[in-house]
């Protein structure tokens, strides 16, 4: 995963122009149907979520957690970034799919969702 989140910040950095001499690294379709194919192998062992739940859990998870919200803010300055930059459509795909892959791995380091925290509405008033 770390060689694509280089491959990501290559993509971002390189201007998408003809002008370009070289041709330039790209986030690939392939990479964003990786994420989704661990995404659905994690997901397999896991129980639905009846309720949203919070940040946290065991040590693994609540990192993966922090990653992931790390990646959601990623996610929204690429985004950002496309209102004023050429930015490929893959690129922006696999940073969607890459918080999505935090999150279940989250729920997957939480003894597979068993010990996840449970968001209970109106639980502290």
């Amino acid at each position: 995963a770390q060689n694509d989140l280089f491959d990501l910040g290559a993509d971002l950095a390189t201007p998408h122009s003809d002008n370009l001499k070289f041709e330039p690294l790209r986030v690939q379709e392939s990479q964003v149907l990786r994420l989704e194919a661990e995404i659905d192998q994690l997901n397999e062992t896991l129980t639905p979520l009846t309720s949203f739940i919070l940040p946290g859990g065991s040590p693994a998870a609540a990192h993966l957690h922090l990653a992931r919200a790390i990646a959601r803010r990623a996610e929204r300055a690429i985004v950002a970034l496309a209102d004023v930059e050429a930015i490929s459509a893959e690129a922006i795909k696999f940073a969607n799919r890459l918080s999505d892959l935090l999150f279940v791995a989250a729920r997957y380091a939480n003894d597979q969702g068993k010990a996840d925290l449970l968001w209970k509405p109106g639980a502290n008033r």
